[in-house]
């Protein structure tokens, strides 16, 4: 019998039967498809970065000396592991080492600082945290150190691309000195995960503060990728630019792991600029690209885009955030590749236009579930199912849909409905063909340029101000992001604020550049609603778009 981690809810008995009987979990691995595309493509091109190229079976090696490291440091299975690295191959070492030992990884990507790893350490009892020692501008060391203030308890701390030291492990070292003796190989199998347990942790937005984290099991997530994969015409031809974090979902399902699981080659690039994506597109000649939508934009705006050969590119997947008719538009004139519009999110549900849909659909829907056997509903404020093309809350359910938030019983309540259904949130329409439209959401979230932040995580940080009475945090409308963050910030009687203290104040919690207000707005009051007891929010984006609109 299958032994669940404490804290996660698992599917229900008929469910499980019903996937599994039906064909439509697998039940198999993250290792499984790893070693499989080892197998299949020995020395077929698997995986391109910064540092070096390497093939399928190069790539397993180097995941089997990892995860014999792993266990020379008594990294038990369903152990979580932080996981925090940026687009290099060392990502793929670290994960699948992980999967393969039965470890669980929880993904966090490189912005977050102390006040979030901090977070996830408690709620995840996490033991290990594998990171960069540095990367780009960012030293972690001094982030280790005031981490590990908060959590003196963990056990290892692994570098990567870093200088061994006595004070903390090192990746290469881990891979470089394992031993691939049979006996280890063995035991390795021995370790394999039973296909129904958590896989790995997803960080996503918490709408009451700090972020939660979605358990996902090599069942429901890799039945997800599979119909993904397969709705965007994927396959073992396609070399895949992964510039968006791989440790966001977006990435690392529909690009990561769909060209593993096809046999594809992933091409990482940890750079967000036009002039290193044009050239990596023309280099490595791709034929395919996800990303968010601002990143689409930026690539097209570009002022040099005709001085590059980007003709090899054929389809492009849009994900993370709105993509408007103009931007698709202009992709297709520019590019000339498929453009894929598409909604989804570390919970599961995913939706996709194809590439036979008309422009019509392309332009004003996310197209179709991607998997055919998840179900899709749009309900009213009692539950009850609505007609197409009448606006209500998406409810989903099914076999790539996750079983609920880990240690979060009283939100799970609130989230499921009692007939399994997921309450994503988001305000939608379905149409009479199945395509489903996004006209709003219901979570207090800001969208930026495809990251999920917490309008109420920046609110709790801001309100620790000793001389701020009120504050709301909001969208506001940019072109380039789709959203920004502004502040909206009452001072208590008598105090004069100021941008640039707040913004300190702010850092000094331990936030990221996530928590940060691009934009503040000084009042001397708030609106509220009718109630009196809740700030008006829609008045103050109002207010904001007015403003925006007169620079």
């Amino acid at each position: 019998m299958t032994e669940f981690l404490s804290g996660f809810t698992p599917f229900k008995a008929d469910d499980v039967e019903k996937y599994t009987k039906l064909g439509w979990w697998a039940g198999i691995t993250f290792g499984g498809i790893l070693d499989r595309a080892a197998e299949t493509y020995p020395d077929k091109e698997a995986l391109v970065d910064d540092n070096n190229r390497l093939t399928f079976s190069q790539v397993r090696d180097k995941v089997n000396r990892l995860a014999v490291g792993l266990m020379g440091l008594e990294i038990a299975a369903q152990e979580r592991v932080l996981v925090q690295l940026p687009n290099w191959n060392e990502f793929v070492f670290a994960y699948f080492a992980l999967q393969k030992i039965g470890a669980i990884p929880v993904l966090l990507i490189d912005r977050y600082r102390q006040h979030e790893i901090s977070h996830f350490f408690k709620l995840t009892s996490a033991t290990s945290w594998i990171l960069p020692e540095k990367y780009q501008r960012i030293d972690y060391r001094p982030v280790i150190e005031a981490v590990l203030q908060d959590h003196p308890q963990t056990k290892n701390i692994i570098l990567v691309r870093g200088i061994p030291t006595k004070k903390y492990l090192n990746l290469e070292k881990l891979i470089e000195n394992a031993d691939l003796a049979e006996t280890n190989l063995f035991e390795l199998k021995d370790q394999k995960p039973d296909p129904m347990q958590v896989a790995h942790m997803g960080p996503t937005g918490g709408t009451t503060g700090l972020p939660k984290v979605a358990p996902r099991t090599h069942n429901d997530y890799l039945c997800n990728v599979k119909y993904a994969a397969k709705a965007w015409e994927l396959d073992s031809d396609d070399t895949c630019l992964l510039a968006g974090p791989v440790g966001h979902d977006l990435t690392f399902s529909k690009g990561l792991c769909a060209g593993i699981l096809t046999g594809g080659k992933s091409v990482f690039l940890d750079s967000t600029e036009p002039k290193n994506i044009c050239e990596t597109i023309e280099r490595e000649r791709i034929t395919a690209v996800v990303w968010v939508p601002a990143l689409a934009r930026r690539l097209i705006n570009f002022d040099r885009l005709k001085d590059y050969d980007l003709s090899s590119l054929k389809k492009m997947h849009c994900g993370g955030g709105a993509s408007s008719p103009d931007l698709i538009e202009a992709v297709m004139e520019k590019i000339g590749c498929k453009f894929f519009n598409a909604y989804g999110s570390t919970e599961g549900q995913s939706t996709m236009t194809r590439s036979n849909d008309d422009l019509e659909t392309v332009y004003h829907t996310v197209g179709k579930p991607t998997c055919p056997h998840d179900i899709y509903r749009v309900v009213d404020g009692n539950g009850k199912e609505l007609p197409s093309n009448t606006p209500g809350e998406l409810f989903v359910k099914g076999p790539g849909v996750f079983s609920g938030y880990y240690k979060a019983a009283l939100e799970n309540e609130d989230v499921f409905a009692k007939n399994g259904f997921f309450k994503t949130g988001d305000i939608a329409k379905i149409d009479d063909s199945g395509c489903i439209t996004l006209t709003g959401r219901m979570k207090e979230m800001i969208n930026r340029g495809g990251e999920s932040i917490s309008a109420v995580e920046i609110e709790n940080l801001i309100i620790l101000h000793p001389d701020v009475e009120a504050v709301a945090a909001i969208g506001m409308p940019d072109p380039e992001m789709g959203e920004r963050v502004c502040a909206y910030i009452q001072a208590k009687p008598g105090i004069t604020l100021e941008f640039e203290k707040i913004i300190s104040f702010i850092r000094e919690q331990g936030a990221s550049v996530l928590q940060l207000p691009e934009r503040i707005e000084f009042i001397d009051s708030m609106s509220l609603t009718e109630t009196k007891k809740l700030i008006d929010k829609k008045v103050l984006q109002k207010d904001i778009k007015k403003k925006l609109e007169t620079l």
